[in-house]
């Protein structure tokens, strides 16, 4: 069976060059005898994996020492609920900005435990642009943002002002794909499964100050507490080793290709080719202001919900799979995260044109 384009929002695709070395090591990973699916996460073998997971990381996003770095479970659905658990412990004041389906869930979350405040939102214009303005608490314990819209394709490309108030950030669809000053925000979480690894570990990047001067709330469970996570350096209890040791080889990876900085490149030419097509006619049609394209994830439409589930069909006999739309949005929606190759969205975008001239 021949590979195919995968284009979906998650789990995505991840470097052919990554999954033959796992491939490779799966049976016997560094002469151990065994696979790191079977290994003790109190090994020395699974130490230095988890070790140099982490070496890695600050090394590509430039973390520096006033960082706790932890690989959690559970996902960033899991850390809608850790983030006010982990820092209402001494103000019940949260902010949030609600620019899609995801913002808007990790807003419901904190609500079971703090004075929540909307700062922004694009829920009115069916998350087609990000807010410029926000309106924050100064008194807030933090500012929440969804740092790129999975399905419906925004992205933030600014660093919003908070007045001082803590940023988090949830990166989980962008993380890795450009660079970002990890000091001009105080917590940034990210599931795996878009540009890191398959699903099972979380990483959450947090300022040593908010987790070790216990801001957590009393009632917060042992598991979804930081400070255990940092204290126990991410082996509390057993791991999710397999998801962090693919998530090392990909960090070996961009490292190899030229780090955070190439991968940025990379993909910013990735989304010119489709986002020019785009622009260049006008049968599909992409909803999203310009100035807030997501470089991740693409969503688009034909002119009906028949000729949409058409190319859908099509697209798949042709290698290109994964299309559908989410179901809040419609149409088609093409997921471009890392390892996409440049050639997947050349042979999409040649799909594009041949659906469009023998439909219209």
């Amino acid at each position: 069976m021949s590979r195919v384009y995968n284009f979906s929002a998650g789990p995505s695709m991840l470097p052919e060059e990554v999954l033959k070395q796992a491939q490779a090591e799966f049976l016997d990973y560094n002469g151990s005898g065994m696979s790191v699916c079977e290994m003790s996460h109190r090994s020395k073998v699974y130490t230095e994996i988890n070790d140099e997971a982490e070496a890695l990381l600050r090394e590509l996003m430039g973390i520096s020492d006033d960082y706790h770095v932890m690989f959690v479970q559970g996902g960033a659905s899991t850390q809608f609920e850790a983030v006010p658990l982990n820092l209402l412990g001494k103000n019940n004041k949260a902010d949030y900005c609600v620019t899609g389906n995801f913002a808007n869930k990790a807003s419901k979350e904190a609500q079971k435990y703090a004075d929540v405040h909307i700062a922004s939102s694009s829920k009115d214009a069916n998350y087609t642009f990000i807010p410029k303005d926000i309106n924050v608490r100064e008194d807030a314990a933090y500012v929440h943002i969804t740092n790129n819209n999975t399905i419906f394709g925004t992205e933030y490309h600014f660093v919003p002002d908070t007045k001082g108030v803590p940023l988090v950030s949830d990166m989980s669809s962008d993380i890795l794909s450009r660079p970002v000053n990890v000091n001009d925000y105080s917590v940034i979480y990210a599931g795996a499964q878009k540009n890191i690894a398959p699903a099972g570990v979380t990483i959450v990047i947090a300022k040593k100050e908010l987790v070790d001067n216990d801001n957590t709330l009393p009632y917060c469970p042992t598991m979804l507490k930081w400070s255990t996570q940092a204290k126990e350096h991410s082996l509390y209890n057993t791991p999710p080793c397999f998801s962090t040791y693919m998530a090392m080889l990909v960090f070996r990876h961009i490292k190899k290709l030229g780090g955070v900085e190439a991968m940025a490149k990379y993909n910013a030419e990735k989304a010119a080719i489709l986002y020019d097509f785009l622009d260049s006619q006008d049968w599909y049609k992409a909803p999203v202001a310009k100035e807030d394209r997501s470089f991740m994830n693409v969503p688009f439409v034909s002119p009906s919900e028949e000729l949409n589930a058409k190319f859908v069909k099509e697209a798949a006999a042709n290698g290109l799979v994964t299309l559908k739309g989410h179901r809040l949005v419609g149409g088609m929606r093409a997921s471009i995260y890392n390892a996409m190759p440049i050639e997947g969205v050349k042979k999409l975008v040649e799909f594009m044109k041949k659906f469009a001239a023998e439909n219209k």
